[in-house]
């Protein structure tokens, strides 16, 4: 830090957010959240996409506190922030390794083992790595329903993002087969968007499981908002 030291702090509510407190924001619509509601326990796959600081783990942890509380879930993230209040979710959490290169221990491990610890839903806080590869295998192998974050700024560059993140892994995966996986894996994107100090749902999109020339990943728009002032509406 050129100007000395600097100190960042997050805060966060002894008492979550919840999706109610998002209606009342204009964050989400009344149809938009019973829509939501569904497809978190109908056990479809969801991407929420967005920058830095747009909400996209406090939207992450309200969708999660909608599955069914028997549900046996695990978090995976950097730095644990998911505040589920559930009584059967185990959190991972990574370790950077000391100074002499020990004991670190990485998502993608943490990934592995997550798998052998019977989980009916997978959280990822953030894919940042190769292991999104990891998370869209488990997806499509009896592991649906989970969810995960990423960093992009709308639906069709969010699984675009996800491809180059797959292809960060070490196995020799061709780009094709990566793609297919993506499309049959994830069912949904939600995008969130920082405006003038508003955290908002911009738009809920379906992912087409049809070819199509628009690009690699065709999107269905599902909820839009033409900007920070529009409601967020059926599209």
């Amino acid at each position: 830090a050129r100007a000395g030291i600097t100190l960042a702090i997050r805060q966060f509510a002894t008492d979550p957010p919840t999706i109610e407190d998002l209606e009342k924001s204009g964050s989400l619509s009344s149809d938009a959240i019973t829509y939501l509601r569904d497809q978190v326990v109908g056990h479809r796959n969801i991407i929420i996409s967005g920058g830095t600081g747009t909400g996209k783990t406090t939207l992450l942890g309200i969708l999660s506190r909608m599955m069914d509380p028997s549900e046996r879930i695990l978090t995976i993230e950097d730095v644990a922030e998911l505040d589920l209040r559930m009584p059967h979710v185990v959190q991972l959490e990574s370790q950077l390794p000391d100074a002499k290169g020990r004991g670190g221990i990485s998502i993608r491990e943490l990934f592995r083992a997550a798998l052998r610890m019977r989980p009916d839903r997978i959280l990822v806080g953030e894919c940042r790595g190769g292991e999104a590869l990891d998370m869209i295998q488990a997806m499509n192998s009896g592991h649906a329903g989970s969810l995960s974050t990423v960093h992009a700024d709308d639906p069709a560059r969010a699984l675009s993002r996800l491809e180059t993140l797959c292809l960060m892994s070490d196995g020799e995966v061709p780009i094709i087969a990566v793609r297919r996986q993506i499309i049959e894996a994830i069912d949904l994107v939600v995008q969130v968007q920082r405006i003038g100090g508003k955290r908002l749902v911009m738009e809920i999109a379906k992912v087409s499981k049809e070819p199509s020339e628009s690009g690699p990943y065709p999107m269905v728009p599902l909820f839009v908002r033409s900007d920070a002032n529009a409601p967020l509406i059926a599209a």
